[in-house]
């Protein structure tokens, strides 16, 4: 009757171990990824299922800034994240030592929106423009007012340009930098705001349809997966990169966003 019970003991004791590993292993299939709401979180919750079948569980967490997606992955609580464009990633000297692009995804041109005006030419002189307060998209939103003849900056200005790069301003337009997500809501107020391709979706803009200017496809600004250094190679994210660059993510693309978000691959 001892070795009936030790007997049982030691099954229990095995079944036990066998369960532990089996949800040690179910933790490490999980893929915890931060997102944008729009159009980021809509293409990840497209693959869920194609993740799924092969062995990999997405976790979808979504923020609505771009810092605290960066702050989350270098903690370790995110294991990667899909907010930003590559030069975004790039333009903190943190992010770029310890952060880096897995692969690229889709452009999402950036436009000038106005509830005012229906032509760029029709912005009187004075008029306040909102842009981004982060440096590289209010860089970028600088570009393209320069771009379509609205001011001039300082030759090599680039990216990372300001309003102190500003050499000539014909209309005397006033910059107002805000934080991304406020822009579509700053249109009741400004005669025109720059604004990220996600934020206009989102505000339920189409950047091709109803901006008054917008980037052209030769953007640099491609939104990536970034993964702390090191983890590129990670199954995990081999997988995630076969679903997201896919022929059915293409096709969504496409048919949902109408020009406002463009595949690259």
């Amino acid at each position: 009757m001892k070795n009936f019970w030790k007997g049982i003991l030691i099954s229990i004791f095995a079944l036990t171990l066998l369960a532990g590993c089996q949800n040690s292993g179910a933790k490490k299939s999980v893929l915890t990824i931060g997102a944008s709401p729009v159009p980021h979180a809509e293409l990840l919750n497209l693959i869920k299922k194609d993740l799924r079948a092969s062995g990999t569980e997405l976790k979808i967490i979504e923020f609505t800034d771009y810092v605290m997606p960066n702050t989350a992955l270098l903690s370790g609580d995110l294991d990667a994240n899909f907010t930003q464009h590559r030069p975004y990633l790039l333009s903190n000297a943190e992010w770029e030592a310890k952060l880096t692009p897995a692969f690229g995804v889709h452009i999402e041109p950036f436009g000038l929106y106005s509830r005012k005006y229906k032509d760029v030419k029709d912005i009187p002189s004075g008029a306040v423009i909102a842009i981004p307060n982060d440096p590289t998209n209010g860089g970028r939103a600088l570009l393209l007012l320069e771009a379509n003849g609205l001011l001039k900056l300082k030759d090599g200005a680039g990216l990372q340009a300001t309003e102190k790069d500003i050499i000539d301003n014909p209309k005397k337009l006033k910059i107002l930098a805000l934080e991304p997500a406020q822009l579509p809501r700053s249109l009741g107020d400004a005669a025109a705001a720059a604004i990220n391709g996600n934020y206009a979706l989102d505000a339920g803009l189409n950047p091709v349809k109803d901006s008054l200017i917008i980037e052209g496809a030769e953007s640099p600004y491609v939104n990536v997966i970034a993964v702390r250094k090191g983890t590129e190679d990670d199954p995990r994210i081999v997988a995630l990169q076969k679903a997201l660059l896919s022929p059915k993510v293409k096709k969504f693309i496409a048919d949902k966003y109408n020009g406002g978000v463009v595949a690259i691959f």
